[in-house]
């Protein structure tokens, strides 16, 4: 039996932040978010010339020590720990948590869903072995597996490790209650907010730091999904390939960067006298049970993620309110851009919202600043309350070619005003993982 919200204690957000490739504060991404700019360009993270795909929206001109107290506490840390600690630290400043007094840091909780940052110590064992053999004539692997060994830096192999974020932050601020990590692919900040926010309604912790970071923009990680041709190859179009829900879609855009929220008991919220900001108000999660990269060809799993998450909030999908409206106004689609998904990502939209699934607008941020793996939910669920803040729904740009087999509203190359109070964050991983969760603007009264 699913437990209304009515039901539970209520949980809001009273904290946001992120690093993104469109920026590195919420007003400044979220205003090219609705500007429809691109934050894609080329790699450089590594050299990319002679990859299938040669581009990424990476994070750029980006330094952990505007956030952090002391740099050398984390001169070690991944990519992936200084994103987090960068969206960490506007999340705590926005919830007004470090000057908050009487804080019990045993209540206060850590839920990532974290994965790699740059595989730094493979890059660096490569570009130490390329000036050892600059012809690259060594062909024994043996020998070149003993010359990489000898260029391994330990502290760069520690930090890879995906609780390592979540070691960093807690050190940082202090943080000494349930601490947990997932790495449910590209579902997994979704699912850690969704976990997140049920620590706090059965009473383990008045308050949650949750989200997600990750970049796989590195050899291994480009590698990967090229050879599963997941990513687009339009390399003489990088800004234009990332193109959600259009006919000519190719693939995804690699993204990386990190998206942070505080999760909090209203009660607490009140009692410290803190400003929520939305709150959510249903999580669903489900597994396709199906392949691993692979999803469920009718969306299942994924339409019974959104059900799970809707019946939570206490929302009939099919009802309208006095205006005629659905009760949900915008759909944060998963919306990779590859062909799979977007066809049984808007299966499951339909499959949900039945006859009014055309009225809920959908789009995808991913067009804009790429697919950020474990961290995209977080950074897409933070847009919808940005959405909701400002009535505005951010647009999926590059969608100039209609799919006829794709036939919903999904809010093409421009934003657009709306009046908007729910929204559905949907998030699907590798190996058949479905999150969803359910955002409604902050009332006085349930």
């Amino acid at each position: 039996m699913i437990r209304k919200s009515r039901d539970m204690p209520r949980v809001v957000i009273t904290g946001m932040g992120w690093v993104t490739p469109l920026g590195h504060d919420l007003d400044s991404a979220w205003s090219r978010m609705k500007a429809g700019e691109s934050g894609v360009s080329r790699i450089d993270h590594f050299d990319a010339s002679t990859f299938p795909t040669t581009f990424a929206a990476q994070v750029r001109d980006y330094d952990v020590g505007r956030y952090v107290r002391d740099p050398n506490l984390h001169a070690q840390a991944g990519v992936n720990t200084q994103f987090a600690l960068g969206a960490a630290k506007q999340a705590w400043d926005q919830a007004c948590l470090g000057t908050a007094s009487s804080l019990n840091m045993r209540r206060i909780g850590l839920y990532l869903g974290a994965g790699e940052g740059v595989l730094d110590f493979a890059n660096y064992a490569q570009t130490n072995i390329e000036s050892w053999d600059p012809d690259r004539k060594c062909v024994d692997t043996v020998k070149w597996a003993e010359a990489a060994r000898q260029y391994m830096d330990a502290w760069r192999e520690i930090e890879q490790e995906p609780n390592m974020p979540l070691c960093h932050i807690a050190r940082e601020f202090g943080i000494r209650g349930p601490a947990y990590n997932c790495l449910t692919a590209c579902a997994a900040s979704t699912q850690a907010i969704g976990e997140a926010m049920e620590i706090i309604r059965r009473g383990d912790a008045d308050v949650m730091l949750s989200g997600g970071t990750h970049t796989m923009i590195h050899v291994l990680g480009v590698t990967g999904f090229n050879r599963l041709t997941a990513l687009s190859n339009r390399n003489d179009e990088i800004e234009r390939a990332s193109r959600p829900f259009d006919r000519t879609r190719d693939g995804f855009v690699m993204g990386e960067g990190s998206g942070m929220v505080v999760l909090e008991s209203l009660e607490h919220a009140l009692q410290r006298g803190a400003t929520p900001i939305a709150e959510v108000v249903g999580y669903g999660s489900s597994a396709d049970a199906f392949r691993i990269t692979d999803i469920q060809p009718e969306g299942r799993g994924a339409a019974a993620a959104m059900l799970q998450a809707l019946e939570q909030a206490g929302i009939d999908p099919h009802a309208v309110d006095d205006d005629r409206r659905p009760l949900v106004q915008y759909i944060s689609a998963h919306g990779t851009g590859t062909k799979e998904n977007d066809s049984i990502e808007t299966r499951a939209v339909k499959a949900v919202f039945g006859d009014l699934a055309p009225q809920v607008p959908v789009s995808s941020i991913k067009s804009m600043m790429g697919h950020l793996i474990a961290a995209a939910g977080a950074v897409e669920l933070i847009t919808c309350v940005m959405a909701i803040r400002d009535q505005v729904l951010p647009p999926t740009i590059n969608l100039n070619h209609p799919d006829p087999e794709l036939d919903l509203d999904y809010v093409p190359n421009e934003a657009r005003p709306a009046t908007v109070d729910t929204c559905l964050s949907n998030s699907f991983g590798f190996g058949g993982q479905n999150d969803t969760l359910v955002i409604r603007r902050y009332r006085d009264e349930a």
